[in-house]
């Protein structure tokens, strides 16, 4: 999305420990496969101190619209915390991530704030 609309970088909502993926590793891990500069303005906040920003800034209404998103697609009932870089790019490799971001870009719905 970012290469998509000519952005120089990533803004995601994670909080640190908010949710299994949210994990310090698990973050480290994600950021380092990004391609783009990864910024997480949110990421010391707790649920209800994002919750009220979000209202304050009007985007709160989106962000409990019901949709399918991957971690409700792919969730593991026991999801990792601790990954690290090796194993996930050998898992990746044997992937078709090409073909997931090109559906997914399809799919993509860019809203402006």
């Amino acid at each position: 999305v970012a290469g998509r609309v000519g952005a120089s970088g990533l803004v995601t909502g994670d909080s640190l420990g908010q949710v299994a993926s949210q994990t310090l590793e698990n973050l480290n891990v994600i950021y380092k496969r990004a391609k783009y500069p990864v910024f997480a303005p949110l990421i010391g906040h707790d649920k209800q101190e994002i919750v009220d920003m979000a209202k304050q800034i009007g985007t709160y209404e989106t962000s409990i619209l019901p949709y399918s998103d991957c971690c409700s697609l792919f969730i593991d009932k026991h999801p990792e915390t601790k990954a690290d870089l090796e194993s996930t790019e050998q898992i990746e490799s044997g992937l078709k991530i090409e073909e997931q971001i090109k559906g997914a870009l399809e799919s993509a719905e860019i809203i402006s704030v």
